[in-house]
């Protein structure tokens, strides 16, 4: 009899064993239904908040290019507030991004070869042509260098899109190596844009252009005039959800 009681103790301990195992696989199913339920849960409005916060600061597109910028993300249909609130935001994020540059380029912005202005569609660093060539010359200046230096510093940290764009004044030129001012301009925004790129500027963030003397940002009616529109305009264009990234708090 003390046998049958022994095999009888015996199988109690086996369905304990079970019993143990499957409450252990019951908890690990219900933590990972916790888990996959939470990741389900994402505050999608927090979640737009925190890509915008982070790609002012590192990123552009709409606004991270993925890998070569910032991924664009669709953005939502807004209220006519919110609009108004992301204005107001693009307008603060850009005049911050002006003020930065022009304390970098203070001196040169002093000594009138430089000119900073914002538009909506970006911030557009003027280099006039005193600062940049000689007359009738596409061959970068040294000076030219050593403050493109500063730029492509600037620019390698923006994820923004970069237009380069060569202008000249109205006064035709005719030489061998340029038959008008659509050579020349073109040249010139070209020169500039492959020095920014030896520095480190990525090549996919830049596109160049040569506009020749139709796009003034001074009446030709001056010598005064004529230089400031003789100038390679750097551009750094607003993203599509306006917001114009910047270098640093």
């Amino acid at each position: 009899m003390s046998r049958k009681k022994k095999g009888h103790h015996e199988e109690h301990e086996n369905l304990e064993r079970w019993l143990i195992t499957y409450a252990d696989l019951i908890t690990l199913l219900l933590g990972l239904f916790v888990v996959l339920y939470s990741m389900s849960q994402i505050d999608l409005n927090k979640y737009q908040q925190w890509i915008s916060a982070f790609s002012q600061l590192f990123g552009g597109g709409g606004v991270l290019s993925g890998g070569k910028g910032l991924l664009v993300t669709p953005a939502p249909q807004r209220s006519g507030s919110e609009a108004q609130a992301s204005t107001y935001q693009t307008s603060s994020t850009q005049q911050k991004l002006e003020v930065q540059i022009n304390a970098i380029l203070s001196t040169n912005i002093q000594s009138r070869k430089i000119i900073v202005t914002t538009s909506p569609e970006g911030l557009t660093i003027h280099l006039l042509e005193r600062l940049l060539f000689e007359s009738g010359s596409a061959e970068l200046k040294p000076e030219a260098k050593a403050v493109l230096d500063t730029i492509a510093e600037i620019l390698k940290l923006l994820p923004n899109k970069i237009k380069i764009e060569g202008h000249t004044d109205d006064r035709p030129i005719r030489s061998a190596r340029f038959p008008s001012n659509w050579h020349l301009s073109v040249a010139r925004a070209l020169n500039t844009a492959y020095y920014l790129m030896s520095k480190g500027v990525n090549p996919e963030k830049i596109s160049i252009a040569g506009y020749s003397e139709y796009r003034p940002i001074a009446p030709n009616n001056s010598e005064e005039n004529r230089a400031k529109n003789r100038r390679v305009d750097i551009v750094i264009v607003s993203t599509q959800s306006g917001i114009l990234s910047k270098i640093s708090n």
